[in-house]
Protein backbone atom coordinates (compact mmCIF):
# COMPACT_ATOMS: atom_id res chain seq x y z
CA UNK A 1 0.00 0.00 0.00
CA UNK A 2 1.47 3.23 -0.98
CA UNK A 3 0.49 6.70 0.34
CA UNK A 4 0.45 8.48 -3.18
CA UNK A 5 -0.61 7.64 -6.83
CA UNK A 6 1.62 5.34 -8.80
CA UNK A 7 1.24 5.00 -13.02
CA UNK A 8 3.54 2.54 -14.46
CA UNK A 9 5.33 1.20 -17.43
CA UNK A 10 4.65 4.70 -19.66
CA UNK A 11 6.79 4.47 -23.22
CA UNK A 12 7.96 7.56 -23.83
CA UNK A 13 10.74 6.53 -26.39
CA UNK A 14 11.71 3.43 -28.90
CA UNK A 15 14.78 2.83 -30.18
CA UNK A 16 15.28 0.27 -32.93
CA UNK A 17 17.07 -2.85 -31.58
CA UNK A 18 16.83 -1.93 -27.91
CA UNK A 19 13.87 -2.62 -25.22
CA UNK A 20 11.58 0.38 -25.23
CA UNK A 21 12.23 2.89 -22.66
CA UNK A 22 9.85 3.41 -19.88
CA UNK A 23 8.56 5.73 -16.93
CA UNK A 24 7.08 5.31 -14.10
CA UNK A 25 5.10 8.47 -12.41
CA UNK A 26 4.74 8.86 -9.07
CA UNK A 27 1.54 11.36 -7.95
CA UNK A 28 0.80 13.01 -5.28
CA UNK A 29 -3.07 11.96 -4.15
CA UNK A 30 -4.14 15.66 -4.13
CA UNK A 31 -5.23 16.10 -8.38
CA UNK A 32 -3.69 19.12 -10.14
CA UNK A 33 -0.63 20.34 -11.82
CA UNK A 34 2.09 19.32 -10.05
CA UNK A 35 6.11 20.09 -10.18
CA UNK A 36 8.29 17.54 -11.76
CA UNK A 37 11.03 15.52 -10.28
CA UNK A 38 12.53 14.20 -12.73
CA UNK A 39 14.72 10.96 -11.28
CA UNK A 40 17.36 9.51 -12.74
CA UNK A 41 18.76 5.98 -10.90
CA UNK A 42 22.07 5.35 -10.09
CA UNK A 43 24.32 1.96 -10.46
CA UNK A 44 27.19 2.57 -12.57
CA UNK A 45 25.07 2.99 -15.83
CA UNK A 46 25.40 -0.84 -16.03
CA UNK A 47 22.70 -1.92 -13.72
CA UNK A 48 19.83 -0.54 -11.58
CA UNK A 49 16.08 0.15 -12.09
CA UNK A 50 13.53 3.06 -12.35
CA UNK A 51 11.85 1.41 -10.04
CA UNK A 52 14.17 2.26 -6.62
CA UNK A 53 15.25 5.54 -5.85
CA UNK A 54 18.19 4.44 -3.79
CA UNK A 55 19.00 1.30 -2.73
CA UNK A 56 19.08 1.81 1.27
CA UNK A 57 15.83 3.65 1.12
CA UNK A 58 12.30 2.04 0.67
CA UNK A 59 9.95 3.15 -2.18
CA UNK A 60 7.58 5.29 0.77
CA UNK A 61 10.46 7.20 2.51
CA UNK A 62 11.42 8.11 -1.37
CA UNK A 63 8.96 8.39 -3.98
CA UNK A 64 6.33 8.44 -1.56
CA UNK A 65 8.00 11.22 0.94
CA UNK A 66 8.50 13.31 -2.59
CA UNK A 67 4.93 13.03 -3.55
CA UNK A 68 3.90 13.82 0.25
CA UNK A 69 5.73 16.84 -0.55
CA UNK A 70 3.66 17.86 -3.41
CA UNK A 71 5.35 17.12 -6.13
CA UNK A 72 5.02 14.37 -8.98
CA UNK A 73 8.37 12.42 -9.70
CA UNK A 74 8.84 10.82 -13.13
CA UNK A 75 11.42 7.70 -12.74
CA UNK A 76 12.92 7.20 -16.23
CA UNK A 77 14.84 4.50 -17.72
CA UNK A 78 17.56 4.94 -19.85
CA UNK A 79 20.15 2.55 -21.43
CA UNK A 80 22.81 1.07 -19.56
CA UNK A 81 26.26 0.83 -20.69
CA UNK A 82 26.15 -2.92 -21.71
CA UNK A 83 23.22 -1.98 -24.11
CA UNK A 84 24.87 1.77 -24.86
CA UNK A 85 28.07 4.13 -24.27
CA UNK A 86 27.78 7.35 -23.99
CA UNK A 87 25.90 9.99 -24.96
CA UNK A 88 22.83 7.29 -25.50
CA UNK A 89 21.98 8.33 -21.70
CA UNK A 90 21.76 11.53 -21.85
CA UNK A 91 19.93 10.98 -25.44
CA UNK A 92 17.09 8.98 -23.35
CA UNK A 93 17.14 11.64 -20.95
CA UNK A 94 16.04 14.51 -22.99
CA UNK A 95 13.75 11.77 -24.80
CA UNK A 96 11.90 11.83 -21.10
CA UNK A 97 12.09 15.57 -20.98
CA UNK A 98 10.37 15.50 -24.71
CA UNK A 99 7.59 13.25 -23.17
CA UNK A 100 7.09 15.32 -20.43
CA UNK A 101 6.82 18.57 -22.21
CA UNK A 102 4.64 16.54 -24.65
CA UNK A 103 1.97 14.43 -22.78
CA UNK A 104 2.67 15.41 -19.33
CA UNK A 105 -0.31 17.62 -18.74
CA UNK A 106 -2.97 14.47 -19.33
CA UNK A 107 -1.01 13.41 -16.19
CA UNK A 108 -0.88 16.09 -13.76
CA UNK A 109 2.58 17.46 -14.53
CA UNK A 110 4.10 21.25 -15.16
CA UNK A 111 6.38 20.81 -17.58
CA UNK A 112 7.29 24.69 -16.56
CA UNK A 113 8.45 23.47 -13.30
CA UNK A 114 11.07 20.05 -14.05
CA UNK A 115 13.63 19.27 -11.48
CA UNK A 116 16.65 16.72 -12.30
CA UNK A 117 17.33 14.60 -9.52
CA UNK A 118 19.93 11.51 -9.39
CA UNK A 119 21.93 9.44 -7.49
CA UNK A 120 25.76 8.16 -8.48
CA UNK A 121 25.65 7.56 -12.12
CA UNK A 122 21.80 9.20 -12.24
CA UNK A 123 23.43 12.39 -10.67
CA UNK A 124 26.21 12.91 -13.64
CA UNK A 125 23.13 12.27 -16.14
CA UNK A 126 21.01 14.39 -14.20
CA UNK A 127 23.85 17.21 -14.92
CA UNK A 128 24.51 16.26 -18.45
CA UNK A 129 21.15 16.29 -19.26
CA UNK A 130 20.92 20.06 -17.31
CA UNK A 131 23.24 21.36 -19.73
CA UNK A 132 22.06 20.30 -22.81
CA UNK A 133 18.34 20.69 -22.40
CA UNK A 134 15.66 21.91 -24.72
CA UNK A 135 13.23 22.35 -22.22
CA UNK A 136 13.83 24.45 -19.37
CA UNK A 137 15.17 22.77 -16.28
CA UNK A 138 14.55 24.98 -12.57
CA UNK A 139 17.16 22.57 -10.82
CA UNK A 140 19.33 19.91 -10.40
CA UNK A 141 19.30 17.84 -7.14
CA UNK A 142 22.87 15.81 -7.71
CA UNK A 143 23.65 12.92 -4.92
CA UNK A 144 26.94 11.82 -5.31
CA UNK A 145 27.48 11.57 -8.99
CA UNK A 146 31.33 11.36 -10.39
CA UNK A 147 31.81 14.70 -12.14
CA UNK A 148 35.20 14.29 -13.81
CA UNK A 149 35.75 10.83 -15.23
CA UNK A 150 39.62 11.85 -15.24
CA UNK A 151 40.15 12.38 -11.80
CA UNK A 152 38.23 9.52 -11.37
CA UNK A 153 40.41 7.02 -13.65
CA UNK A 154 43.23 8.55 -10.84
CA UNK A 155 41.56 8.24 -7.92
CA UNK A 156 39.70 4.91 -8.56
CA UNK A 157 42.69 3.83 -10.26
CA UNK A 158 41.17 -0.34 -12.76
CA UNK A 159 42.48 -2.36 -15.40
CA UNK A 160 42.14 -0.53 -18.94
CA UNK A 161 38.23 -1.30 -19.56
CA UNK A 162 37.24 -2.42 -16.49
CA UNK A 163 36.16 0.37 -14.33
CA UNK A 164 32.31 1.93 -14.31
CA UNK A 165 33.50 4.96 -16.39
CA UNK A 166 35.26 2.89 -18.70
CA UNK A 167 32.52 0.31 -19.86
CA UNK A 168 30.09 3.50 -20.15
CA UNK A 169 32.08 5.50 -22.41
CA UNK A 170 33.07 2.30 -24.42
CA UNK A 171 37.16 2.94 -24.17
CA UNK A 172 39.40 3.44 -21.46
CA UNK A 173 38.96 6.86 -20.13
CA UNK A 174 42.62 7.60 -20.63
CA UNK A 175 42.76 6.84 -23.92
CA UNK A 176 40.00 9.25 -25.48
CA UNK A 177 40.24 12.10 -23.19
CA UNK A 178 38.22 14.54 -25.24
CA UNK A 179 35.64 11.93 -25.21
CA UNK A 180 36.36 11.83 -21.33
CA UNK A 181 35.51 15.50 -20.85
CA UNK A 182 32.44 15.65 -22.56
CA UNK A 183 31.36 13.16 -20.08
CA UNK A 184 32.25 15.08 -17.25
CA UNK A 185 29.80 17.65 -15.90
CA UNK A 186 33.28 19.86 -14.56
CA UNK A 187 33.84 20.28 -17.87
CA UNK A 188 30.20 21.33 -19.44
CA UNK A 189 29.26 23.56 -16.76
CA UNK A 190 27.46 26.73 -18.68
CA UNK A 191 26.36 29.82 -17.77
CA UNK A 192 22.82 29.39 -18.55
CA UNK A 193 22.93 26.22 -15.78
CA UNK A 194 19.99 26.23 -13.21
CA UNK A 195 20.63 26.03 -9.68
CA UNK A 196 21.91 22.92 -8.18
CA UNK A 197 22.00 20.93 -5.16
CA UNK A 198 24.61 18.68 -4.42
CA UNK A 199 25.30 16.48 -1.27
CA UNK A 200 27.57 13.54 -1.20
CA UNK A 201 28.60 11.15 1.72
CA UNK A 202 32.06 12.64 3.82
CA UNK A 203 33.31 8.41 3.53
CA UNK A 204 32.02 7.26 0.35
CA UNK A 205 34.49 5.25 -0.78
CA UNK A 206 32.51 4.20 -4.59
CA UNK A 207 32.99 8.25 -5.65
CA UNK A 208 35.46 10.14 -3.73
CA UNK A 209 33.66 13.41 -2.28
CA UNK A 210 35.81 15.09 -3.81
CA UNK A 211 34.15 14.76 -6.92
CA UNK A 212 31.26 16.43 -6.11
CA UNK A 213 33.57 19.49 -4.65
CA UNK A 214 34.94 19.96 -7.85
CA UNK A 215 31.57 20.51 -9.58
CA UNK A 216 30.07 22.62 -6.72
CA UNK A 217 33.78 24.69 -7.56
CA UNK A 218 33.35 24.99 -11.64
CA UNK A 219 29.40 26.17 -10.97
CA UNK A 220 30.07 29.05 -8.76
CA UNK A 221 33.33 29.78 -11.33
CA UNK A 222 30.47 30.16 -13.90
CA UNK A 223 28.07 31.84 -11.34
CA UNK A 224 26.26 29.41 -11.34
CA UNK A 225 23.83 29.27 -7.49
CA UNK A 226 24.72 25.80 -6.04
CA UNK A 227 24.31 24.17 -2.39
CA UNK A 228 27.02 21.47 -1.25
CA UNK A 229 26.85 19.58 1.43
CA UNK A 230 28.67 16.69 2.81
CA UNK A 231 27.24 14.11 5.65
CA UNK A 232 29.57 13.06 7.77
CA UNK A 233 29.67 9.23 8.78
CA UNK A 234 28.00 8.30 5.62
CA UNK A 235 28.93 6.39 2.88
CA UNK A 236 27.83 5.74 -1.00
CA UNK A 237 23.89 5.11 -1.46
CA UNK A 238 23.52 7.32 1.87
CA UNK A 239 25.09 3.59 3.76
CA UNK A 240 25.67 4.41 7.35
CA UNK A 241 23.22 7.95 7.35
CA UNK A 242 19.99 8.49 8.38
CA UNK A 243 18.68 9.31 5.30
CA UNK A 244 15.54 11.26 6.24
CA UNK A 245 16.94 14.75 6.55
CA UNK A 246 19.07 14.00 3.09
CA UNK A 247 15.47 13.99 1.35
CA UNK A 248 13.83 16.60 3.43
CA UNK A 249 16.80 19.10 2.40
CA UNK A 250 16.90 18.51 -1.54
CA UNK A 251 13.21 18.62 -1.17
CA UNK A 252 13.53 22.22 0.48
CA UNK A 253 15.58 23.24 -2.57
CA UNK A 254 12.86 21.28 -4.98
CA UNK A 255 10.44 23.88 -3.58
CA UNK A 256 12.33 26.93 -3.58
CA UNK A 257 13.38 26.74 -7.36
CA UNK A 258 9.68 25.37 -8.25
CA UNK A 259 7.66 27.98 -6.43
Amino acid sequence: MTSHRVLRDLVFAEHTGFRPLALDLHLPEREGRHPVVVHLHGGGWRVGSRRRFTPLVTVEESFGRIARAGFAVASVDYRLSGEAHFPAQVTDVAAALDWIVAEGAAHGLDAERIVLWGGSAGGTLAALAAFESRHPVRGVVDWYGPADLIAMARQKPALPGESREDQWLGRPVVDDLELAHEASPVHRVASAAPPFHIAHGAEDTDVPPEQSGLLAEALRCAGIPVELHFEHGAGHFWKGADAAPLFDRAIDFVRRVTF
